[in-house]
């Protein structure tokens, strides 16, 4: 199972999941997000990358197309995660600079499922809660019901994102063992800051699972 931890903001906790083996790490470019971070942070953090064996994955919610992709350069991203209704040919377009793309997948029923149709050129699907009207994008440590997934099939890599935390990634093994897991507030002490002790403890409980 793969691992990404998203709204990393700080060098020490990108060192934390390098030295858990998390494989992505996610950066969050949306101001109205707890865990945006900077332009020059990012960079920062994108170069330390680098040298390590973790992924750093930029993600976005409606940018403006040619915003992301000056973005996409200066920060030298190689992964993108789209979380808001950008469409096919805006994947396409970012396919074409040679990035990678997460395509988020909002879930309230089993319906939604059919969205992945949508998004054909997306390298990796991410199954999330879907904000009710005034809430951020992203689960905010709310889970839809995974029981929608269980017996799911696509040909496509998947995240399971939502609430995803040390009480429950047991039962997500259990019930619906994804091909991945995406998660943030999950590894937080408060909100937007992370632990690196509770990570720690969220990979030990993964990996002895």
């Amino acid at each position: 199972m793969i691992t990404k931890i998203c709204g990393i903001q700080k060098e020490d906790t990108l060192i934390c999941c390098e030295e858990n083996s998390v494989d992505f790490f996610g950066m969050i470019f949306y101001r109205k997000s707890p865990r945006n971070i900077s332009i020059k942070d990012a960079v920062n953090l994108q170069k330390k990358s680098e040298n390590l064996d973790i992924n750093g994955v930029g993600v976005f919610v409606n940018k403006n197309i040619h915003e992301i992709v000056d973005i996409i350069k200066r920060v030298r991203l190689k992964y993108v995660q789209l979380h808001g209704s950008e469409n096919e040919e805006y994947i396409k377009t970012l396919k074409k600079i040679g990035v990678k793309v997460i395509k988020s997948i909002s879930i309230n029923n089993k319906y939604d499922l059919k969205n992945i149709n949508n998004y054909n050129s997306a390298d990796y699907y991410l199954f999330d809660y879907k904000p009710m009207k005034g809430e951020l994008p992203g689960g905010n440590a709310k889970s839809f019901d995974w029981d929608i997934l269980k017996n799911f099939k696509t040909n496509k890599p998947w995240f399971l994102s939502g609430g995803i935390n040390l009480k429950n990634i047991q039962e997500i093994l259990n019930d619906i063992n994804p091909f991945g897991v995406d998660l943030s507030s999950g590894v937080e002490k408060e909100l937007g800051i992370k632990d690196n002790h509770i990570i720690n403890n969220f990979i030990d409980k993964l990996n002895n699972a």
